[in-house]
């Protein structure tokens, strides 16, 4: 791929992705470490177009359907490519010139082997830019859901699903929080001085890092505009990790105290364990356990580099019962494979990927995990039950099914967690939602096993 430029390297992007063989926001990072030597705008550019095509697809879309005599469906799979970043440039980058778009698509078209296709590249793209003003979107008052889902590029079923859960304006605050850049939530190592806490942030606004403190929690910032987390000073020595508030939210729930046994059945990369061992005060245990050496191998790196020692990490299928740990967890914490519905923000094909059917597929392995830890649970022990969806098959009506088949009780997290989340934490569940609340979207439970 020698000579390869910012355009050509987008379009790569979205050719691996159309085959969903890996997530955008891995293979996009991938393609970035692998051209480091590109000029730094020209890696914004490839972040920022990879991003915005997949976020804006289903726009995209509908605005080509309308300009194209070959529907979008029927295109060959790089024109269709070339055109919806094209089509993303045009729309939502104004600083790049109509002009350069079409030609750089034109060129583009000729390079991978479409000579006789120019004309038709050029064509659809003239057009667009010329009647831009002129582009019909669903009517917002006879076809609400369609309206919804054409401007905020997500699958038509996605957008009933939300509005029929949550309600017409909920369900517009989720979908507008799902395409905004979201900051990257970090955890502040417990204990960390106010000095050194001000010496971190002043280092990271020198780099032109912008933090802020998160109202959740004291331990929680958020920041945006690092050239790479792991760049950031205090990465190295342990400083900080990477999790969401929403994550730490749960280990707070959870109601951790010293000399405890925490067991973490789908513990990869290890934030939660990693902060419920902090809670722990170096004492008790923490028991993190994965699927795979991959997954555990992760914890493990992070264990070392926040310095925490009462970690056991353990390479064990949460779906098969390990009778070593029957009885022993006065803490369990069950953060369960779901369908993502939460973190689209971060993660934009999740809403391609999913369907109804993954829906009823998912609730399967869920129940297969939880019938397979639930004695891990001493009497009178605590399971903490989170994902990180937006769908109630899998939050509130799974809990249901746990308190039904095995006898557990849900508990108020009010006293564990902060004032703005008191009232809804009280009855034991609390769904936080993208665009209402400052986090992800994540759902947590707390249940009490009976003496």
């Amino acid at each position: 791929m020698a000579g390869i430029n910012g355009r050509e390297a987008v379009l790569d992007i979205l050719l691996e992705l159309a085959g969903q063989t890996e997530y955008s926001n891995v293979l996009i990072a991938a393609v970035l470490d692998k051209f480091d030597y590109l000029d730094s705008r020209e890696k914004a550019f490839i972040k920022r177009v990879s991003e915005g095509c997949i976020e804006r697809r289903i726009q995209i879309d509908h605005v080509l359907d309308q300009y194209s005599k070959t529907p979008v469906i029927k295109m060959k799979p790089l024109i269709r490519e070339l055109l919806r970043m094209s089509v993303y440039q045009l729309l939502f980058m104004e600083h790049i010139p109509d002009a350069a778009v079409c030609n750089e698509a034109v060129k583009l078209a000729k390079k991978r082997g479409f000579k006789s296709l120019q004309g038709y590249v050029n064509g659809v793209l003239r057009n667009i830019a010329r009647g831009r003003g002129e582009i019909v979107y669903p009517d917002r008052e006879k076809e609400p859901d369609a309206w919804l889902s054409v401007r905020y590029s997500m699958p038509l079923w996605l957008v009933v699903h939300f509005r029929e859960t949550y309600g017409t304006d909920a369900c517009e605050k989720i979908l507008a929080a799902s395409l905004e850049r979201q900051p990257v939530s970090l955890r502040l190592k417990e204990g960390i001085s106010a000095e050194e806490r001000s010496r971190l942030f002043a280092a990271w606004e020198a780099a032109g890092v912008t933090v802020r403190q998160h109202p959740y929690h004291p331990c929680a910032v958020t920041v945006q505009g690092a050239a790479g987390i792991r760049k950031l000073a205090g990465y190295d020595e342990g400083l900080f990790a990477v999790q969401d508030v929403s994550s730490i939210l749960a280990v707070e729930a959870a109601g951790i105290s010293p000399g405890d046994t925490v067991i973490d059945v789908c513990a990869a990369p290890g934030g939660k364990a990693l902060f419920a061992a902090q809670k722990l005060e170096k004492s008790g245990e923490v028991i993190a356990c994965d699927v795979s050496d991959f997954k555990t191998d992760k914890i493990e790196e992070n264990r070392r580099r926040l310095g925490v020692e009462n970690v056991s990490v353990l390479v064990q299928d949460a779906r098969s019962r390990n009778e070593s740990l029957v009885g022993r967890a006065d803490v369990l914490m069950a953060d369960v494979p779901c369908s993502g519905l939460g973190v689209i923000g971060h993660k934009q094909d999740i809403k391609y990927r999913v369907t109804r059917e993954s829906l009823e597929e998912i609730l399967v392995l869920q129940k297969d995990i939880i019938t397979n830890v639930i004695d891990y649970i001493k009497p009178g022990g605590t399971l903490l039950y989170s994902t990180c969806t937006l769908n109630p098959g899998e939050n509130e009506e799974m809990v249901e099914w746990i308190c039904q088949n095995f006898g557990l009780e849900r508990v108020s997290m009010a006293g564990q967690l902060p004032d703005a989340l008191k009232v809804e934490a009280e009855s034991g569940m609390l769904q936080l939602l993208p665009g209402i609340h400052e986090t992800d979207g994540f759902f947590m439970a707390k249940l009490l096993k009976k003496e």
